[in-house]
């Protein structure tokens, strides 16, 4: 099961987070108090990995502004316990597949089935939503059981479940009316829908491991203490990645404590240690900062030295020793940067050796690492974590966000936090997530901004008048189209415009918005129109980012809905492009009909016929090979073609501002 979509409300600081996206790594991003932790605490409650966590308890959870209403309204019994954690799954293959094997093949109407599950102060898990087709299920469930055909047909004739059961109950029992009973008992006392959840879904759940910086080792422990709490099951937050470190390293607590005899504990320790030492250094190999450091353990009764509580107990003592110098230091001596790296791995590494199936939510990881240490991080969560668990974590850091991914990025925010907050209406108080940039308050952004801070100043030269289009090949093509008009005479694209490729569609919206976020640079817009990107293109100017007339599209000099800038050039020329540039012979005549976009059109002829000798299709070349080679090319160009331009450049120069607003 993968999550998908999660919704938070009635939880602290958390009125209705509104329902937003999960994907392998998610990244909520928010200024300090915006409830960027009560989300992650929340949802860790839906089904923790340690089962004790997992209660909600209207004291300290529900919004304590609206808490004595609501438990006056539970107790009187005008209103259910309410719901804090909504989440969406979709299920795999292979739950597909078990569950089609026993209830049929149309048992699940979608073709990418998606559970909802709840929890709220009730503490019960509930599914509220699982698309089933009851009819088709019961069909095959009868079908399928091995019953005399006499009683399937009679069976086949009943309207209700219960009828049905009635039936079975009163015939002669045999081994098939035996197996069918029970589960139309469930599917009549709960339905299809929770009948399958119960059975299949519910156990197949991932857990959700938590960790924030409480969870850090300290150093040192009293073991005795340690195996009590334990016992007990009352462990501090700090103990489990010492209990994760032990475990992988194949130690029984309890068995050591109960080894009285002075000559077998010592014997047993001097095995116990190396193992320790070699599970922790591989744990460390992950940290990049210093390699140096090698991990050493002592496991003993302190002496009057160690300033223990106790001299009576076993303890342990975490060391690291700088291999460089040969000098140890106490394990609570390192940077918090590095106790939280290590404590994390230890019980992080423990929970794989489980074969836990978990989602990793993570508080503000990594906050105390350096910049570099950050990035290192990110590529951990990318390379180690991703590909077997989903990732989500919070942050404010700049460094913790990646600019090549922005998609990942969920912003966090509360407006009563921010200045001019009185008299908010009750639909915008409290926490809120949101994925559109152009809603975020220029606090929330600022992160985004700081994280894309390096990436914007290598990939856009941004002047008084920028204009901002999706990629390179655009940037190219624009370029050299502009010195062919120049050439004629005519008007090419002025040079007051400072052109800034964003590297793609779906990065333009965060670009203008974190450009002009904070500044008066007039800005412009030339990009492709897709019928999927329409919303994010009217976004640009309904948002108030941009002026309407401030964002072109191709499509508005090609004449058809869709238009990538290939398409301002005659098909036939863009055909001789590619075909000199990759070495192809291609006519229109070879390309799938259907799309008005040639480049859609090529890239379904080489899914079916690939290139030569590997080569991949690209933007890029083609309009490379154009800026190359525009001299010989120029004769080949149509009067649309050059038409088509200069109604662009037209249009853009229009919008130049000699004089910005101070």
């Amino acid at each position: 099961m993968k999550l998908t979509k999660v919704r938070i409300s009635n939880f602290q600081c958390i009125h209705d987070s509104t329902e937003f996206d999960i994907g392998d790594i998610t990244c909520l991003v928010g200024k300090n108090e915006s409830g960027k932790t009560a989300l992650l605490k929340a949802l860790y409650r839906l089904n923790p990995i340690n089962p004790a966590d997992g209660a909600f308890e209207p004291m300290d959870d529900y919004p304590r502004e609206n808490l004595e209403e609501y438990e006056i309204e539970v107790a009187t019994g005008k209103r259910k316990p309410a719901q804090v954690v909504q989440a969406a799954y979709t299920l795999d293959s292979e739950e597909i597949n078990a569950i089609e094997g026993i209830y049929g093949p149309r048992c699940l109407k979608a073709k990418t089935p998606t559970a909802i599950i709840e929890k709220g102060y009730s503490n019960q898990l509930t599914l509220k939503n699982l698309d089933v087709d009851t009819a088709a299920t019961l069909k095959h469930l009868l079908e399928n059981a091995g019953l005399r055909s006499s009683r399937l047909i009679r069976l086949l004739k009943m309207k209700t479940v219960e009828e049905k059961i009635e039936f079975l109950i009163n015939s002669d029992q045999t081994k098939a009316s035996e197996k069918l009973l029970p589960i139309l008992q469930s599917i009549s006392q709960n339905g299809v829908a929770h009948t399958v959840f119960n059975q299949f879904l519910l156990r197949r759940i991932p857990l959700f491991f938590y960790f924030d910086e409480y969870y850090q080792m300290k150093g040192q422990e009293n073991l005795d203490a340690l195996n009590q709490r334990t016992a007990s099951n009352n462990l501090d937050e700090s103990d489990y990645p010492l209990l994760g470190l032990l475990d992988l390293a194949d130690i029984d607590l309890a068995q050591i404590l109960n080894l009285n005899q002075t000559e077998r504990l010592f014997t047993k320790f001097e095995k116990v240690i190396p193992d320790l030492t070699e599970t922790a250094q591989k744990v460390l190999d992950f940290w990049s900062q210093n390699q140096h450091h090698r991990i050493k353990f002592d496991i003993r009764r302190p002496q009057s030295e160690d300033a223990s509580d106790s001299t009576n107990t076993m303890h342990i003592w975490i060391r690291v020793e700088d291999a460089r110098y040969g000098i140890t230091t106490s394990f609570g001596a390192q940077s918090r940067g590095f106790m939280w790296f290590f404590s994390f791995l230890a019980w992080y590494q423990k929970v794989c050796k489980d074969n836990q199936s978990i989602i990793l939510l993570l508080d503000e990881p990594g906050l105390s690492l350096h910049a570099k240490a950050q990035a290192d991080l990110l590529r951990y969560f990318e390379e180690e974590l991703a590909p077997d668990h989903q990732v989500i974590y919070t942050t404010h850091s700049p460094f913790m966000i990646d600019p090549w991914h922005f998609d990942r990025v969920r912003i966090v925010q509360d407006l009563r936090t921010e200045p001019n907050s009185k008299n908010l209406p009750a639909d915008k108080q409290g926490t809120k997530v949101i994925a559109e940039v152009l809603e975020a308050t220029p606090d929330s952004l600022f992160p985004l901004q700081g994280a894309l801070g390096y990436e914007i100043y290598q990939t856009l030269f941004i002047g008084p008048n920028t204009l901002v289009v999706e990629g390179a090949s655009d940037f190219q093509y624009l370029k050299a189209m502009s010195g062919l008009l120049q050439q004629k005479g005519k008007a090419g694209l002025s040079s007051h415009w400072t052109l800034a490729h964003a590297g793609g569609f779906d990065k333009v919206p965060t670009f203008v918005a974190l450009i002009g976020a904070n500044t008066k640079l007039n800005i412009a817009v030339l990009i492709d129109s897709q019928k999927k990107d329409q919303q994010k293109i009217k976004n640009l100017y309904k948002k108030k980012l941009l002026k309407k007339n401030h964002v072109l599209t191709y499509a508005d000099f090609v004449g058809n809905n869709e238009a990538d800038v290939e398409d301002m050039f005659d098909p036939e020329f863009y055909l001789k492009l590619v075909n000199e540039e990759f070495g192809t012979s291609l006519t229109m005549n070879d390309l799938p009909p259907g799309s008005s976009r040639i480049v859609r059109r090529l890239k379904d002829h080489f899914e079916n016929s690939p290139l030569p000798n590997g080569a991949k299709f690209n933007h890029y070349r083609p309009a490379l090979y154009l800026s190359k080679n525009l001299d010989s090319l120029a004769g080949d160009l149509t009067e649309s073609d050059i038409e088509r331009f200069q109604e662009a450049f037209d249009a853009l120069n229009k919008l130049l501002v000699t004089q910005l607003p101070k």
